[in-house]
């Protein structure tokens, strides 16, 4: 198969975990009907972005794999017959919690989980108080529709990850999100930093990328959407405003072979020199 229809599911989330499920699946629903394949959601897709503050109460939004809030997206996928992508706050044991990835395919079975690997803090942002690092590495998945990668919001800034994922197979990037405004620059949008960032990794690594991200004001944060489709090079073939919405676009995976012959970087790659990338402390 050599064209594939990804879909992406830009909302704003409530306060109530169940409102959320029901409102995702609508909007699933709907991109299955407009002929989407692969359906990608934003970034803990069942609750509100709570690592704006630090609360020993958060932790109960944890769910398990198990938790309705996931099988309904399990059952949805077999249902509609497509790929799903399904964020959200992993619990994996008592008090180990992680920023999670589940993969189903279209026949509904489970195709494992990423776990967000790069962990930011900083204001409003204090990720490092409710995930762990992530400890699955950068699986690809063998889906029905083709082979995808993901990296969960932070991991989209390394282009260690597209690199790696790229070099396993993954023909098509996908990065859930939860971005929005800086609260100690209220000034500044890194909307457009975000764009061109993620986008440049297809040019990298020709592939194409597709990034979701949420919408709306979650008590002092604004997150302002902007979920985008780029191919692989790095050329921005769709996207989304500040509104709710689906992004739906067909991507022809032939186009990954035109650009990689074009541009060489996986040829001429000099792995041999680049030991000094592994050693942090060599920062200047």
């Amino acid at each position: 198969m050599s064209k594939v229809k990804v879909g992406l599911i830009q909302l704003a989330c409530d306060e109530r975990v169940e409102v959320n499920v029901e409102k995702t699946k609508g909007y699933v629903r709907e991109a299955a009907a407009n002929g989407a394949n692969i359906v990608c959601l934003q970034e803990l897709y069942h609750a509100q972005y709570f690592a704006q503050t630090v609360s020993v109460d958060n932790y109960r939004l944890a769910i398990p794999l198990e938790h309705e809030a996931i099988a309904a997206m399990q059952e949805l996928a077999k249902e509609l017959g497509i790929v799903l992508i399904v964020p959200y706050y992993e619990w994996a044991a008592k008090g180990v919690y992680f920023n999670s990835a589940a993969v189903f395919d279209a026949d509904g079975s489970y195709l494992g989980t990423t776990r967000k690997n790069h962990i930011p803090d900083g204001p409003q942002y204090h990720e490092k108080y409710y995930f762990m690092p992530g400890n699955t590495g950068y699986p690809v998945y063998d889906t029905k529709f083709g082979r995808i990668g993901i990296g969960i919001c932070w991991d989209e800034w390394f282009p260690e990850v597209a690199r790696i994922l790229t070099l396993k197979g993954a023909e098509i990037l996908f990065y859930p999100s939860a971005i929005g405004s800086e609260p100690d620059h209220p000034e500044l949008s890194t909307r457009a930093t975000w764009t061109k960032a993620i986008s440049s990794h297809g040019i990298h690594n020709g592939v194409f990328v597709a990034a979701v991200n949420r919408v709306g004001q979650e008590k002092d944060m604004h997150f302002y959407g902007g979920s985008f489709i780029s191919n692989p090079m790095g050329d921005i073939v769709q996207s989304l405003d500040k509104e709710e919405g689906i992004l739906i676009q067909e991507l022809d995976l032939k186009e990954i072979e035109f650009a990689r012959n074009l541009l060489q970087f996986l040829r001429d790659r000099r792995t041999d020199t680049y030991g000094e990338i592994l050693e942090k402390e060599k920062i200047k």
